[in-house]
């Protein structure tokens, strides 16, 4: 099921709790770096993740795995 995009802003600071939150960003890095984020200003990202995806972001060892 394709997912909609839609924009966030991130937290300014890393609470690096695990697993990550929703507006870490760190998660927003991540999903950027595969193509499934894209940065649109100092702290705003437009996402376009599945579920599954932002989930596996979120996880301490998805740095190690590919999304």
């Amino acid at each position: 099921m394709p997912s909609t995009p839609r924009e966030i802003t991130v937290k300014r600071k890393c609470c690096k709790s695990d697993p990550r939150c929703k507006r870490c960003p760190v998660v927003a890095k991540r999903l950027s770096a595969v193509g499934m984020a894209e940065r649109t200003g100092p702290r705003t990202y437009v996402v376009d993740a599945t579920k599954k995806s932002a989930k596996r972001a979120r996880r301490f060892k998805a740095a190690k795995v590919k999304l």
